[in-house]
């Protein structure tokens, strides 16, 4: 990580009361304020040119199919600092935007900086997030080609990033079937971390080691998947690992079940949690799952407080059918990405509504 002492005079975290994908506006109030926008899309139909992909049922980014070879991928995302570098704060921006076109299965065309900056705010500091943003673009695949930038007291910076993917080998969140295994490519417990730091309750090394992880492009993952026909995923961000699998279970009509103890985790987060530490994030994850989640009371608080925890720039969560489990398993690892079977998708009895499960 770049070191503060290149920017003693600033430091993000203090300009804003909360960052990173911790500062989303919670699922159960979007739920509402959204229904019923995307009415008329397609819906998910890939025969035809035209919006393939939207809001009904939501993905992770918009699908315009331009050919029966292509369509082109769309998504926004912009957050205010959760570090204090700057450097780190436009990598770790870049990434979280850029993991909407990989968790559809597609590449990186180029992007576009959404910011906005207080006036004062030192020109090196502003030179710096955009170079850094600009570096994740390119190893990416892509390039910043532009942007806007307004004023504000808050600092925000993200992308607007452009993708393209084959319609037939996109990733969906309906792609999940029954049986197939819940695949995890990062570990979990960064909004408990950032909480934890703000509170002086996380060591250094812990969080330093979850900015490292926040810097790190979802790309190997999402190749090493759609080298093998996976068509079930999602990116684990603001909506926590429960909110999340709830989409996937919706867009699917299954559960998802997940194991508590198999759940990757970030040094330090669980005892950030104990110690009491949460985002207001965690909390509209909490209401957006509780009535479809089945959980197991011998879960600790922990880990419950964890499966809700807003994460940014998380990892890749995919549904692998059981007889290509060991071939992705060991592409993942081939390709560099640490990634651990955290559950399974379940079938619905007659008349169930899709949900999620956490159990021991």
């Amino acid at each position: 990580m770049s070191p503060l002492s290149s920017f003693p005079s600033i430091r993000l975290t203090e300009l804003t009361d909360c960052g990173g994908c911790a500062a989303k506006l919670g699922a159960d109030l979007l739920a509402d304020a959204l229904a019923g926008l995307g009415s008329g899309a397609p819906g998910g139909s890939t025969s035809g040119e035209g919006l393939i992909a939207g809001l009904e049922p939501a993905d992770d980014a918009a699908a315009y199919r331009i050919s029966e070879d292509l369509a082109i991928l769309g998504t926004l995302d912009f957050f205010p600092p959760l570090v204090d570098d700057p450097v780190a704060f436009g990598e770790i921006a870049a990434t979280n935007a850029l993991s909407d076109i990989f968790a559809m299965g597609g590449r990186v065309l180029f992007a576009l900086s959404i910011a906005a900056f207080p006036e004062d705010l030192p020109r090196d500091v502003l030179a710096a997030i955009f170079e850094a943003a600009a570096s994740k673009v390119r190893e990416a695949g892509g390039l910043l080609a532009g942007g806007h930038t307004i004023k504000d007291p808050e600092p925000k910076y993200g992308l607007a990033v452009v993708g393209a993917v084959h319609p037939d080998r996109m990733f969906r969140k309906g792609g999940a079937r029954p049986g197939d295994a819940l695949l995890l490519t990062k570990r979990l417990g960064t909004g408990l971390l950032v909480s934890g730091r703000k509170a002086e309750g996380a060591r250094q090394e812990d969080f330093d080691a979850a900015v490292d992880q926040m810097r790190q492009l979802n790309r190997a993952a999402a190749d090493a998947f759609g080298r093998h026909g996976i068509r079930g995923a999602t990116d684990v961000t603001g909506f926590g690992l429960l909110g999340h699998g709830l989409e996937m279970a919706r867009a699917s009509g299954t559960r998802l079940a997940f194991e508590a103890a198999a759940l990757p985790t970030l040094r330090g987060a669980l005892e950030a949690a104990r110690s009491g530490a949460e985002t207001g994030g965690a909390g509209h994850n909490r209401r957006f799952t509780a009535s479809a989640l089945r959980l197991d009371p011998a879960v600790v608080p922990e880990m419950v407080a964890l499966a809700h925890d807003p994460q940014t720039s998380g990892g890749l969560l995919a549904a692998v059918p059981p007889a290509d489990l060991a071939a992705v398993l060991a592409d993942l690892n081939a390709s560099g990405v640490e990634a651990w079977q955290v559950g399974e998708v379940e079938a619905l009895a007659e008349g169930e509504a899709p949900g999620v499960a956490l159990r021991q």
